[in-house]
């Protein structure tokens, strides 16, 4: 596996000898990972992060006792909106893995799947963005489309002005903000505000949401 870059980790679970497995497979098959530390819960990871050496990615659970997945998504949003977040978890069921990535979660793993798949999503993670299954996508887009089954493609497109439609369609490739910024002769900070106001008028929260919706309603073709 390549060396560079390197990727930053911390580990938040309240089941020790889960996170004690986790590091030890971590260290025996991604040899430039780092583990910054590990944590039992939302409030024990407040204590434990270091905002001059952030961790890239938190594998993070749910179910934790004190302050829960959710609650540690919402703080880490609002504090470190950087630190790119993968759920692992026994929940499956549709509304909180819906739940989750409308929060903004780069990706959402069972805990029962193969070290393999682990090591695909962090490695997807720090290269793409994101790691999203069929499965979970597809829950997405069936919550969409009952969020949406009132609107038609018609009145969601006059909620949009022609250069977020141009955005809207560029954040369905692989280029960064950064390169979208440029493509479109913006600022950065000019995106940023695209980016969240087609987050507010297409009730999404994410950019994979953006795709999805742009696909579901015909708006762009991938």
């Amino acid at each position: 596996m390549s060396k560079s870059p390197l990727v930053k980790l911390a580990l938040v679970d309240d089941h020790t000898l889960f996170r004690k497995g986790i590091k030890s497979l971590i260290d025996a098959t991604y040899e430039n990972c780092n583990i910054l530390f590990e944590a039992d819960n939302g409030f024990d990871l407040q204590e434990k992060i270091d905002k001059n050496n952030l961790p890239d990615i938190i594998l993070l659970d749910i179910n934790m006792p004190d302050m829960d997945g959710f609650a540690t998504v919402r703080w880490l949003n609002k504090n470190h909106p950087i630190v790119k977040i993968l759920i692992m978890s026994m929940i499956a069921n549709e509304a909180t893995i819906v739940r989750m990535l409308q929060l903004g979660v780069k990706g959402y793993l069972s805990k029962d799947v193969d070290p393999k798949t682990l090591i695909e999503a962090i490695v997807s993670i720090m290269n793409k963005g994101f790691y999203y299954t069929d499965f979970m996508t597809g829950k997405l887009v069936d919550s969409m489309q009952t969020e949406h089954a009132g609107n038609t493609t018609a009145s969601i497109l006059s909620l949009m002005s022609a250069r977020e439609k141009e955005f809207l369609h560029l954040a369905c490739t692989e280029f960064t903000y950064a390169e979208i910024a440029a493509k479109m002769s913006l600022s950065p900070k000019t995106i940023d505000g695209y980016r969240n106001a087609l987050f507010e008028k297409l009730n999404v929260k994410s950019r994979v949401g953006l795709a999805l919706f742009a696909v579901k309603n015909g708006l762009v073709n991938l």
